[in-house]
């Protein structure tokens, strides 16, 4: 198993932010991520994973991590009857072609979130009221020890959280679908990805949601944009004037530009609302949001 050093990670990143991982890797089955793993733990290496690089902010100083991006069967999909199996590094936009294909509907609310199936468990990632929880059977969870396979209770997943501990990678997931039709599904997933594009900035360089909902009253966007937030800018990195739950990189952004943008955004709330907002967005490196 190669093993690559210092590897700029802001090209892995859909933000475009952050430096170098300190070692970088990626396996291509369940065996060589277990030994990579083995590897990591032997040299008391922290491991991090990068899927499609979106949801995650990079130190600008880099990583002292083993940086893990899945690959081959790692990354692909497949069906098995109602079942639709995806490596844990395996695009969400590719397990619902494969879905379609075989016409199961149940997973057309991922069209919206442009992550990873293992990306998707670690954090429980949902849209349109639905989430991984609702379709998820199970996973193949690889650490330094072997692997194993848990359900969504042994998971514990809840909004925007797993139980996943550190050093835990997911390698594969199973989804229960339901039929349908190749048809009903592209018109469904079709008419979500149009209300993601009417609200959202997706045609600018974002990590995606910044910070996660609150439980009650107004979403965090909402907060965000009453505090007169909207295109607020702090070096090259901006509130999107979209939807004041992202931040765009507006030209040579570092992740030091939005962690002030959403400490201020943060501080702001805090101080109007009385709410404390928690960041959806996960931090690769030394990266902490001061207290409010």
């Amino acid at each position: 198993m190669h093993v690559e050093e210092n590897v700029p990670l802001a090209r892995y990143t859909t933000i475009g932010t952050g430096g170098p991982a300190r070692w970088f890797a990626r396996p291509e089955n369940s065996p060589q991520l277990h030994d990579l793993l083995g590897w990591a733990r032997e040299h008391a290496l922290a491991v991090e994973v990068v899927g499609l690089g979106s949801n995650l902010l990079v130190h600008d100083g880099g990583v002292d991590a083993l940086v893990v991006k899945l690959a081959g069967e790692l990354a692909d999909a497949h069906v098995e009857g109602e079942l639709l199996v995806m490596g844990g590094g395996a695009p969400n936009a590719v397990g619902l072609h494969r879905a379609r294909a075989a016409g199961l509907g149940g997973f057309e609310f991922a069209s919206a979130i442009p992550g990873t199936a293992g990306g998707g468990v670690r954090m429980n990632a949902g849209a349109y009221g639905r989430e991984w929880g609702d379709v998820l059977v199970d996973a193949l969870v690889v650490d330094a020890e072997g692997e194993r396979t848990l359900g969504s209770e042994q998971l514990d997943l809840s909004y925007r959280h797993s139980g996943l501990a550190p050093g835990e990678v997911v390698a594969r997931v199973s989804f229960g679908l339901e039929p349908s039709t190749a048809d009903a599904v592209k018109a469904i997933a079709a008419e979500l990805l149009a209300q993601r594009k009417a609200t959202q900035p997706t045609n600018k360089r974002t990590f995606g949601s910044v910070f996660k909902n609150p439980a009650a009253g107004p979403g965090a966007g909402r907060m965000i944009e009453d505090c007169g937030m909207k295109g607020h800018r702090i070096g090259g990195a901006l509130v999107s004037p979209r939807h004041a739950n992202f931040i765009e990189n507006g030209g040579e952004a570092t992740s030091a530009d939005c962690i002030a943008l959403m400490a201020e955004a943060r501080r702001r709330v805090h101080e109007q609302f009385g709410v404390e907002l928690e960041h959806e967005v996960q931090f690769l490196g030394p990266l902490e949001l001061p207290a409010v």
